[in-house]
């Protein structure tokens, strides 16, 4: 696609298609599910951050009328003799034999009520022998340390380790010789940067409900960003076939990586199977927090040096990635992403991945890349101002373009960083002028994006109408997206095309709606199963007329003949030749499954104003701009909806989130009350500018957009406090006692 390509209804705003439902209330969530016969579930769950179970006793909670079943971990298959992986993943749903974070379970309950599920929850009896926690990730690496696991052994080192350790793996990322290359440097830049454990805030919590049938096969209903997951992650902790579960995604209440990770439902479907009754299952807020995937928190040393004329000729960082509990924090991706957006010859990245008492971490929005790059864009903006220069001058002398090969791999195509740092400088907030204690911060953000496996169906109605069937849940308007790829594809007006998301045995195999992929990947299996009814529509028209199918073309949501073709013919639209598809051959459908290649990766560039108060520390947020390359904004108010919620939530964890955590390991803020979130008062109005270099892989030149926009606001926040207050900050949140004690320390 080029760039000047003419299109039709890709690139327009129409209403959304679930957007009457949502707001009227009338849309089912995970937890508006209901059945007949129905009961409730709850699970036990540790008050210890490590400890080992001796013994689970649940006869007081049997005896309680109206209570039907109680699982543990002996209720599920085996774990002896399986892979480290898998044990860890088991582990995760229901502890055996030593519990690994505060809040894990150790047991399941149903009963006729949920009030009385858990008041039975309550009479379980499990004893335990308390251990040592480790919460610190520092502290977790030394050799005198508790170790979570005495079958783990680190990774990636040069040679074999023969104890066990904390530290999960080491991974390094490396181009050129940094070391050497640094004797270049005119200045040099070296800082360490903190950031905590935050949770992505989801408004529903975890919910789902559970049927096992009594010839062996279950249907679950549930929140997630992807049903195919659950159904084979559900499969592998109860040793069943994928093949016997369904499942059938509700709409989704927020996920942001969250949801991509199941917890309750193994657990309701033995319960079902055990209480031969169907099992509703909804986490409370405290164990959300408690249980589920947060991100991880960083401690992440980064040295960048340069020539006096800007000119960058060597980056390094140290990186450490809190997993949790269990493997499985995202330090690869923020190793990839940190120094991505910068064309350097000579780069050295090392990170290490250290299990914490915490629960085990999960995806959020571009996951591990706003941690590490907040380092990153911290650095680059200490050296802007020790060469008295302009950040986006500086960042604008060392931006990667077309041909530049990134130390993590590929050399990329085309790109639009250039183009977005020209119109963050362009831009009318860059030119404002600042009062006394008011910061701008400048930054920028990258994430590679994902293709994967993506499946799409089309069905043409004897109307006219055109049905898509897929396999993503619709958490960031793909429902709109898919629609508009449709009807550009086959040239029918947008509300002629009706998009389902269908559950895992009706539509065919996609992954998680995760990672920016959905609109690239999803959407060319849309495409592609839309052109194959376009070349049948021409065949039935070429049947009508008597000619061959080579000697009609589609334009404009008819079949014409080609000029010179029997000129008297007159044109077909696609509403007369679905009418007449019993008499040319049947039914006219189409599907497309395939492995998207090429997802293109997306840069973006935030410009932030704040004004902190010297009295009281409290930070306001003037103005906030979000300028992004989307390849080619299929929807632009979703578009513009993703930069704003990113920057939404990267202001929060900038200013006001972190989980706070006693001695002991028990978390103390487990709720919105206390893990303050942004609302509508703390937020200026987030001026969006998409910027569009299409991704020439793409039949439209899509390139994901969900997760870049969390990126760049954590160190644009930092650089505007940091400039705001003449001090370098590096540990976030940057909560007012933490921006006073700088202020008091100077």
């Amino acid at each position: 696609m080029s760039e000047s390509q003419e299109l039709t209804y890709v690139g327009t705003r129409p209403v959304r298609p679930d957007g009457v439902e949502k707001v009227t209330g009338r849309a089912n969530y995970g937890a508006d599910k209901a059945m007949a016969g129905m009961i409730h579930g709850a699970v036990v769950r540790s008050p210890h951050a490590h400890a080992v179970v001796n013994s689970i006793n649940a006869d007081k909670a049997l005896a309680l009328d109206g209570v039907f079943a109680v699982v543990t971990a002996a209720d599920f298959p085996g774990r002896e003799g399986i892979s480290v992986g898998r044990k860890r993943f088991f582990e995760n749903i229901i502890a055996s034999a030593k519990v690994l974070y505060q809040g894990q379970p150790v047991a399941a309950i149903a009963a006729k009520t949920q009030k009385l599920a858990e008041r039975a929850a309550e009479l379980v009896e499990v004893d335990y022998t308390e251990l040592p926690a480790v919460l610190d990730m520092q502290a977790a690496m030394q050799p005198d340390a508790p170790v979570l696991h005495d079958d783990m052994f680190t990774q990636g080192l040069e040679e074999t380790p023969d104890t066990p350790s904390n530290v999960v793996k080491k991974a390094v990322i490396t181009k050129g010789d940094a070391a050497a290359a640094f004797e270049q440097a005119d200045v040099v830049v070296e800082r360490t940067f903190v950031t905590p454990m935050v949770h992505q805030g989801y408004i529903e919590p975890h919910a789902c409900v559970g049927s096992m049938t009594s010839d062996g096969r279950a249907v679950l209903w549930c929140s997630t960003q992807g049903h195919f997951g659950v159904r084979d992650m559900t499969a592998l902790a109860l040793g069943m076939d994928t093949g016997d579960i369904r499942v059938e995604p509700a709409e989704i209440g927020g996920g942001f990586g969250g949801k991509t990770v199941v917890y309750l439902e193994p657990l309701a479907l033995k319960l079902s199977q055990k209480a031969g009754r169907p099992v509703k299952m909804v986490m409370r807020r405290d164990d959300v927090f408690r249980a589920t995937g947060p991100a991880s928190g960083t401690i992440n040393r980064v040295k960048i040096g340069c020539r006096n004329d800007g000119t960058i000729v060597a980056m390094s960082a140290h990186l450490l990635y809190e997993a949790g509990a269990f493997p499985g924090s995202p330090l690869e991706a923020g190793a990839m992403c940190i120094f991505a957006p910068y064309d350097v010859a000579d780069v050295y990245i090392e990170g290490y991945e250290v299990v914490v008492n915490k629960p085990r971490v999960a995806a959020y929005r571009a996951p591990g890349a706003p941690q590490s790059m907040f380092a990153g864009e911290c650095v680059l903006d200490e050296l802007a101002q020790k060469l008295n220069m302009d950040p986006i001058d500086l960042r604008l002398a060392n931006a990667a373009q077309a041909g530049t090969h990134a130390a993590y791999g590929p050399r990329f195509k085309e790109i639009g960083l250039r183009e977005c740092l020209l119109a963050a400088k362009a831009h009318p907030n860059y030119q404002k002028a600042l009062a006394e204690n008011q910061g701008r911060g400048v930054a920028v953000g990258f994430w590679f994006n994902a293709g994967n496996n993506s499946s799409a169906e089309v069905h043409v109605a004897e109307s006219g109408m055109i049905n898509v069937v897929e396999g993503n849940p619709d958490i960031g308007g793909s429902r709109a997206s898919m629609a508009l790829m449709a009807a550009e594809t086959l040239q029918v007006p947008y509300d002629r095309i009706r998009v389902r998301v269908g559950d895992t045995d009706s539509t065919g195999f996609s992954n998680t709606t995760g990672g920016s992929r959905t609109t690239f990947a999803t959407g060319m299996a849309v495409i592609q199963a839309c052109e194959d009814v376009v070349e049948q529509l021409k065949a039935r028209a070429a049947i009508t007329w008597g000619v061959e199918a080579d000697q009609v073309e589609w334009v404009d949501g008819e079949a014409r003949p080609l000029p010179g073709v029997n000129e008297e013919i007159e044109p077909l639209k696609l509403a007369r030749i679905a009418r007449s598809f019993p008499r040319t051959g049947g039914p006219i459908s189409a599907r497309a499954s395939l492995n998207a290649q090429g997802p293109g990766p997306s840069f973006s560039v935030n410009l932030c104003d704040v004004e902190v108060d010297p009295e009281t520390g409290r930070t306001t947020v003037l103005s906030f701009t979000a300028i992004q390359d989307a390849g080619r904004a299929v929807h632009p108010d979703y578009v513009e909806g993703q930069m704003q919620g990113g920057a939404a939530q990267g202001i929060g964890w900038a200013l006001n989130e972190e989980y706070i955590y006693d001695a002991q390991g028990s978390q103390e803020n487990p709720g919105f009350l206390d893990y303050r979130i942004p609302v509508a008062s703390d937020l200026p109005m987030i001026d969006t500018q998409i910027v569009e270099i299409a991704n020439t892989t793409h039949p439209f030149g899509v390139r994901g957009v969900g997760e870049t926009p969390i990126i760049a606001p954590l160190p644009a926040v930092g650089n505007a406090v940091s400039r705001a207050l003449g001090i370098r900050m590096t540990e976030l949140p940057l909560s007012p006692p933490k921006v006073l004690a700088a202020i008091d320390n100077g």
